[in-house]
């Protein structure tokens, strides 16, 4: 349906993919004069582009980088750089810059759902996904959306109705999003990632932090990671608006945390100076890693901020089933029990993984991005009975081992071929004692041998029930 502001309007879309066809198609719907122009010219960008000049939308390939002319506004995918060609050409001709997140947020209706919105470095998925399973207890319509799910353009501009949505924003979708203003909004963790997109780590985090902006009730921050606080500290919120800290010890005033095997809280209720609700048991969430444990408060936290009463909270925990290679248990093998968390593809993320067994038998490696493994190895040392290697950037993790734990077993395998796994499982076998833990928690990503970590997770399944057939 089109609207008089997009009627006729000249909107470039930067990239093909998940965000920039269902922009391309919503605009065209409304009536703009859409343009798309992508980097690629491969055999599935044109299958794209046709589908899209079939509805008489221009589809420019294999030129990203120049302004298309007459353009008065670009609409572009999340992971395009700031430093493009293209967005510097609109710099120079006045052109405003959205992402697709910023294009949702515009065209919500009057009456549009609120949104609960959840960044980080590590864990924004299985919060959303958490998050979203409380409100669904709790007898709301609502949608885990951005990354995942119902994409926002779907859930703002489609015909389904929401009382509110639980949104997962990336970094990069943050950067082009500066008039989101969420309902309440938490940042998980900081850690360093995606530093060559950003610049630096400071304008990551700053990025992140704009997840806080214009916040009504609640800005959501980790108690243990002091840098989300800070963030809080800075962000101009709407009067009234609340800092709430999750932590995984006591909380105190205006926090949730746990005490006694008990998820609570002392933020949302009438006298948080010396009461606090109980909201569920830890053993509600699945799996009941430490990490996994802040997740859920942080989702407890934004639900509770929209008002969801403490019994959903616990109903929806119990009800979530995480993703596939998120410490997922694969199978017990002669005592031993096989863990795929291949989602942990950076050390943050593994550093939580890891903190979640002992003993352990590691596997690990892949492409470390620039990643350096010293703090990593350094915290993780006493929990490690051997570890294995694989991946392209592996003597990266073998030179911190040997600095940092020399008395660890270390199996090199010095192969980035998929079959790899399958060894390295093996090797893993060997090392392992009845009672340990063998972890593929790779702090890497995965792309030196697989084309994404669930390739990577499957394979390592793979190679653990290979292994516990043999071993019936």
């Amino acid at each position: 349906m089109s609207t008089p502001d997009w009627q006729g309007k000249r909107v470039t879309v930067a990239g093909l993919g998940v965000s920039g066809i269902p922009a391309a198609k919503v605009l065209h719907g409304l009536g703009a004069v859409v343009t798309v122009v992508n980097d690629g010219d491969d055999e599935r960008s044109r299958t794209q582009a046709a589908e899209l000049e079939a509805q008489g939308i221009t589809v420019r390939l294999g030129d990203g980088a120049t302004l298309p002319e007459g353009t008065e506004l670009i609409v572009t995918a999340p992971g395009w750089q700031p430093d493009k060609p293209l967005f510097q050409a609109a710099a120079a001709a006045g052109v405003e810059i959205w992402g697709d997140v910023e294009l949702a947020w515009r065209l919500r209706g009057r009456d549009a759902a609120p949104w609960l919105a959840v960044t980080g470095t590590n864990g924004k998925t299985t919060t959303v996904r958490m998050l979203a399973s409380i409100l669904e207890a709790a007898g709301l319509r609502t949608a885990a959306v951005g990354n995942i799910g119902v994409s926002l353009l779907d859930a703002v501009a489609g015909d389904e109705t929401y009382d509110v949505l639980a949104v997962e924003l990336s970094s990069y979708q943050l950067h082009w999003a500066p008039s989101l203003r969420a309902h309440s909004a938490v940042v998980l963790n900081l850690a360093p990632d995606h530093i060559d997109w950003h610049g630096s780590m400071e304008a990551y985090a700053a990025d992140k932090g704009r997840v806080y902006e214009g916040n009504t009730v609640a800005c959501v921050y980790n108690v243990a990671d002091k840098a989300t606080e800070d963030l809080v500290r800075e962000a101009d919120v709407e009067e009234g608006c609340r800092a709430i800290g999750f932590t995984l010890g006591t909380p105190g005033p205006s926090q949730l945390g746990v005490v006694e095997g008990l998820l609570v809280d002392r933020a949302f209720v009438d006298n948080r100076q010396q009461q606090a609700q109980e909201l569920a048991e830890v053993a509600d969430v699945n799996p009941p890693a430490p990490h996994n444990i802040a997740n859920a408060l942080a989702a407890a936290a934004l639900a509770r901020a929209y008002g969801v009463p403490a019994a959903a909270v616990r109903d929806g925990l119990r009800a979530f089933r995480p993703d596939p290679h998120r410490i997922e248990k694969v199978a017990d093998v002669d005592s031993v029990a096989y863990i795929d968390d291949s989602k942990a593809t950076n050390t943050h993320a593994a550093e939580a993984s890891l903190a979640s067994y002992d003993p352990i038998v590691w596997i690990a490696g892949g492409l470390a991005k620039g990643a350096t493994f010293d703090e990593l190895v350094e915290k993780s040392a006493k929990r490690l009975r051997g570890v294995v290697l694989v991946g392209a950037d592996r003597a990266l993790i073998r030179e911190a081992l040997a600095r940092h734990a020399p008395e660890v077993p270390v199996v090199d395998l010095d192969r980035t071929d998929t079959g790899a796994m399958s060894a390295a499982v093996r090797e893993a076998a060997q090392l392992a004692r009845p009672g340990d833990t063998v972890l593929l928690a790779p702090a890497c990503a995965s792309m030196d041998m697989f084309a994404n970590y669930n390739k990577r997770g499957e394979a390592f399944a793979d190679a653990v029930r290979a292994l516990a057939a043999e071993r019936a």
